[in-house]
């Protein structure tokens, strides 16, 4: 049984194959379209998991959608409905997209699934998934549990802002929701919006801007806009929101509650700014450790499996693991709407279609989240040659010595190996490397390399047999997504000079042996590297250790601010020649910059929007 997943048209469109309920592939659209969160129909990362899969579009046995449209512009209509006239101009302005296109999804993907491959009755073929179940099944079914609590939370689906499921073998079921307007992802959306950043894809950088301030505005938060209960329901006061009636996130009332109108984008960050971070990180994590605590309570089960965007908030997961109310925890590497399209199809594959769930004991199924493509060695040497690029070709183990040499001497490393990482993280097959010892490296890659804000932090990708000496986490984290403190015998204590420094002043304060991948609180966002899912990355981290003593390297996602991930060889030397990487490896191929045609230069910095 093949079941393709789909999620498309609102933002982030990708697509999954699932062959006898195992996955096979899956990929963003915007990896292939190189548009930033491409909310098209994902024609090319459907075309890519056919060819992985090595199979013709007639063999699909069905199409799964990630939520059902219907119920959406229910919740449209009577969201308007409920605060008219308000809202009058925001209606007027979806109405006509939603009867031209969005109600009339079912024709729609039909149409779009043609287009791509004529004389298919794809009609026939079409399933729906609602949309958090679509999150709770991608997040349950490639899990490593029998058994397990799914929480899922983000801004909306049709109704749900989170959901609560308990899934046991093939089967999952949602045991209680929780409806729009009242959602956490909204509020931390209105969040970012205020402080400045583009919502749905800045909430990263509230994450990180929170350490830097003090949550003096979370009593705020709660006495006026959000009311919690103790098993961590709660309603959010719709009168300092615009997000149900207006075209902002935010209104007059809220401005004037937190002080002033929300910052513009191009504006100087102050304390409030890190103040409203802080407060609302700490509100999230406070929210998200009530729910977490009354599920444990509630059901008795000791493992939790988290999805939706409120997911991918790794400071509170890490948390929700510290707190101990459930014992093991495992998150959806894809958690936002791409991996919908990968719940989509398991969704159909298991609840639908009675496909048995495959599990292997200890492991999940995402197989580290390397889902999407790769290219063999003489592809590469192709496509290099064709652009121009010098390189010299070694096998693998000179390729080690000498990217580990590299980064060793404080080199910026491009490294493209391998098949491409699903979800918003790189993890070892599409990433930039850096020396974590060096004071210097997190504000070099964010400026001359990332081009972005200096405050952002860095992740390590540190060697899973050695996270436990590094840091005070004992389990794995192979997706990036648990916070947890840097170990105490590799801090550096600060002076009192250093302790009383504020805001963004703390970034340049050394706090540890690895100071490019110690946020100022001391935590870092881990990621714990497997020999048996990516054998290189693994390979090359140990003969950095070899050479340093140090089994951690600094990972950032290959990309400048506001570029998609690369996706091709075309893609890397693009990014490797437009920004000030040093060196880059792509398979067994090995490019120094100082090598280079000069002529090929790009300039990068300003090719793309602001993130």
């Amino acid at each position: 049984m093949i079941v393709l997943g789909i999620s498309a048209f609102y933002h982030d469109s990708a697509a999954a194959l699932v062959k006898d309920g195992r996955i096979v592939a899956a990929a963003q659209e915007e990896r292939f379209t190189r548009k930033k969160h491409d909310a098209g129909f994902p024609t090319n990362a459907i075309s890519y998991c056919l060819a992985e899969a090595g199979i013709s579009a007639e063999q699909i046995d069905h199409v799964a959608f990630y939520d059902k449209p219907f119920l959406k512009f229910e919740r449209l209509l009577e969201t308007y409905v409920a605060f008219a006239p308000r809202g009058f101009t925001s209606f007027k302005t979806a109405m006509p997209i939603w009867l031209k296109e969005k109600l009339f999804q079912k024709d729609m993907l039909a149409r779009e699934l043609k287009a791509w491959a004529p004389g298919i009755n794809w009609i026939e073929r079409l399933l729906f998934s609602e949309h958090h179940v679509s999150h709770a099944a991608s997040a349950f079914f490639p899990s490593p549990f029998e058994e397990a609590v799914v929480l899922t939370m983000d801004g909306v689906g049709e109704w749900a802002t989170s959901s609560a499921a308990i899934g046991k073998g093939s089967d999952l079921k949602v045991i209680k929701e929780l409806h729009f307007p009242h959602s956490l992802g909204l509020l931390y959306s209105a969040f970012t919006y205020y402080t400045g950043f583009k919502v749905n894809s800045g909430e990263y950088k509230v994450m990180g801007l929170a350490p830097y301030g003090e949550p003096v505005f979370a009593q705020t938060i709660f006495d006026h806009l959000l009311d919690v209960k103790p098993d961590g329901s709660f309603h959010l006061d719709q009168s300092y929101f615009d997000y149900c009636t207006g075209l902002r996130m935010t209104n007059a009332k809220f401005d004037a509650l937190f002080g002033g109108p929300a910052r513009k984008p191009e504006e100087q960050l102050d304390q409030r700014h890190m103040n409203l971070a802080a407060s609302v990180q700490a509100v999230t994590e406070e929210v998200v450790l009530r729910l977490t605590r009354a599920l444990a309570k509630e059901t008795g089960i000791p493992n939790l499996c988290l999805a939706g965007g409120v997911a991918l908030n790794c400071v509170a997961n890490g948390h929700v693991l510290r707190d101990g109310a459930l014992k093991n925890i495992w998150i959806q590497p894809a958690a936002g709407d791409a991996g919908g399209a990968l719940g989509a199809a398991l969704a159909a594959s298991h609840m639908q279609l009675g496909q048995p769930r495959v599990r292997e004991e200890g492991k999940d199924a995402m197989r580290g989240s390397y889902l999407g493509p790769s290219f063999t060695q003489p592809e590469i040497e192709k496509r290099l040659t064709a652009l121009g690029a010098r390189f010299q070709v070694l096998t693998e183990v000179e390729l080690i010595d000498a990217t580990a040499k590299a980064l060793g001497d404080g080199k910026a490393l491009g490294w493209f190996q391998g098949r491409m990482e699903f979800g918003p993280r790189a993890l070892g097959g599409r990433s930039i490397l850096g020396d974590p010892r060096s004071p210097s490296m997190q504000k070099t890659l964010n400026l001359k390399v990332k081009y972005r804000e200096s405050f952002r932090p860095f992740a390590p990708s540190v060697l899973r047999e050695d996270v436990a000496d590094w840091f005070d986490l004992s389990g794995d984290s192979p997706y990036m997504l648990l916070v947890a403190p840097v170990k105490e015998s590799h801090r550096r204590a600060m002076t009192n000079e250093e302790q009383a420094l504020f805001g963004i002043e703390k970034l340049n304060v050394p706090r540890s042996s690895i100071p490019a991948v110690t946020h100022v609180d001391y935590s870092a966002r881990i990621q714990t590297v497997h020999a048996d899912t990516n054998p290189r990355y693994h390979a090359l981290i140990r003969r950095f250790k070899e050479l340093t003593g140090c089994p951690v390297v600094v990972n950032t996602s290959f990309n400048v601010r506001g570029e998609p991930i690369v996706g091709s060889p075309e893609d890397a030397f693009r990014c490797f020649m437009g920004s000030e990487i040093e060196y880059l490896a792509v398979g067994n191929c090995l490019l120094i910059k100082d090598e280079q045609d000069p002529a090929l230069k790009l300039d990068y910095k300003d090719r793309f929007e602001l993130d």
